[in-house]
């Protein structure tokens, strides 16, 4: 069974993911790589074809027909994965936002520490952003305090798209269900593995915001977790979740 592999969705990351690609590729763990692009306009998916030959076997590439959410990206990486023999999911961003050299710290939370899901966190340890606007840096701070007050998660981060996933929490996870797209997809799945009694761990991480191509957060995506996550709360309370670990 193979050990590693980060999940990467893109949409006009030509500026980034050339060098993102071959630094995961340098790191000592060995890190398969996934990019699901979503039709880039700007060839980003022509560059990760061009440099396939010098990553056999490691470096793979979903193209999909347009953008299609956050959300239906993971969860399409996620099935693909699931029928090949990995231990270890990451998710990532294309920008370097996250840290790639992170994804040591992540994995020795999953495999050192039995974590079922890790979380590279903004939040665990103060407020480690990099160059975002104050008022960003306040609404992801308080949209985080916000989740974590209506859902109960002991999670300072919720709204992070760094992680790690142990293979056998994703196998029990019943995707049809994950209702959200967009980012608040972010926030559902560790709700869904919180709900299933998994072992959480927040790894503190430094997030710097992307030096090249532009962001994709919006209004609506905090409009989304804002609403949404009452919702979720409710749908909860009549849903029966898989157990991870048999109760002690």
């Amino acid at each position: 069974m193979k050990e590693c592999i980060v999940i990467i969705p893109t949409y006009n990351e030509k500026d980034n993911i050339e060098n993102m690609i071959h630094k995961v590729m340098s790191l000592g763990n060995v890190f398969d790589l996934l990019i699901i692009d979503d039709n880039s306009p700007d060839g980003t998916a022509g560059i990760v074809k061009n440099l396939q030959p010098q990553y056999p076997g490691r470096l793979h590439l979903i193209e999909r027909p347009g953008k299609m959410g956050l959300g239906t990206a993971y969860i399409t990486g996620f099935k693909w994965v699931l029928e090949r023999d990995y231990r270890f999911i990451f998710e990532m961003d294309a920008d370097f936002s996250h840290n790639p050299d992170d994804l040591l710290r992540l994995y020795e939370a999953c495999h050192g520490e039995n974590a079922d899901l890790a979380i590279g966190s903004r939040y665990k340890s103060g407020v480690n952003v990099v160059n975002w606007p104050i008022g960003r840096v306040i609404m992801s701070y308080f949209a985080s305090k916000y989740v974590r007050l209506i859902t109960g998660m002991k999670i300072y981060d919720t709204t992070a798209g760094f992680k790690c996933y142990r293979r056998e929490v994703l196998e029990k996870i019943d995707f049809n269900r994950i209702r959200f797209k967009g980012y608040a997809f972010q926030i559902e799945m560790k709700y869904t593995v919180y709900k299933m009694g998994g072992k959480i761990i927040e790894v503190p991480i430094i997030f710097t915001d992307r030096k090249h191509g532009t962001s994709k957060m919006s209004g609506g995506i905090f409009n989304e977790a804002f609403f949404g996550v009452i919702k979720m709360k409710l749908f909860s309370l009549f849903r029966k979740y898989p157990r991870l670990h048999e109760q002690q």
